[in-house]
């Protein structure tokens, strides 16, 4: 018999389908989830960058697990779609510490996670989802979301940077990844070449400049995300407002705010 949690490991794993790509606006807290889902997202994915700012610390594994797991735990018993959490590195010291990372998300009902590579060597985070993937199917299953940052950090020689980054999303998909995210990558060709080497389904950060969703769903990618992209514009438009009002005593920017009962009403009984 599944669990509820279980059921929507299986609807958040049927979404990623390169007909209709997984589209994410990253959310931070439970206002921003149930305002993306009151929108009509399937899904929910969590940025860590977001929550790390609103609790007033730096993006980069400065937020500690605790803190981490008390906002997806929040998010995913307030809305009814499927949530995946971004957990940095991991939010441990070592593969044992992702293990350990990973049943408690699960255990804080999330469907999903995404692990980054960053500048550790690929050897590391290979362990560490190996680590997971163990972790994630003693808990019932997990989709395991391997994040390649070559593109995004600027990893090594551009002339080679395709191929070791398929080279490391191989890697991570024989630890146990289930998808691979190659965030920092708009150019077409980059992302049909990543979605015809790759036998999991593939996610792109998407922004300014990036096709349309359904132009990426023409080169093979599944699932599209914003990342920290939306936190970004939320607090671009605090500054903007505290700037007009500072400055020049006018009100413009919060004329396009949710209504205030529109808001209150989505978080109605919710905690």
């Amino acid at each position: 018999m599944t669990t509820a949690r279980q059921d929507k490991v299986l609807l958040f794993r049927s979404l990623h389908d390169t007909a209709a790509p997984l589209a994410l606006a990253n959310a931070w807290d439970v206002a921003g989830a149930r305002v993306v889902e009151a929108a009509g997202a399937a899904a929910i994915a969590t940025t860590s960058a977001g929550v790390a700012w609103s609790l007033g610390l730096p993006d980069g594994d400065a937020l500690g697990r605790d803190e981490a797991l008390a906002v997806v735990a929040r998010i995913a018993r307030a809305v009814a779609v499927p949530v995946t959490a971004d957990i940095e590195g991991g939010y441990g010291d070592d593969a044992a510490g992702v293990a350990e990372t990973v049943a408690a998300v699960a255990e804080a009902g999330a469907a999903g996670v995404n692990i980054e590579d960053g500048t550790r060597p690929p050897a590391e985070l290979a362990a560490r989802l190996a680590a997971a993937r163990k972790a994630a199917d003693e808990a019932g299953g997990l989709f395991l979301n391997a994040r390649v940052d070559t593109y995004l950090f600027g990893l090594g020689d551009p002339e080679t940077r395709l191929a070791e980054t398929l080279s490391r999303a191989r890697r991570y998909v024989e630890a146990g990844a289930d998808g691979v995210f190659v965030p920092g990558t708009a150019d077409p060709a980059v992302i049909t070449a990543l979605a015809e080497a790759l036998p999991v389904p593939l996610n792109v950060m998407a922004g300014p400049g990036t096709p349309p969703v359904r132009d990426l769903a023409a080169l093979g990618v599944a699932r599209v995300s914003l990342g920290s992209s939306v936190a970004q514009a939320a607090y671009a438009t605090a500054r903007r407002t505290a700037q007009h009002l500072l400055s020049t005593g006018t009100y413009d920017p919060v004329s396009d705010a949710i209504p205030f009962p529109e808001l209150n009403s989505l978080l109605t009984g919710r905690r």
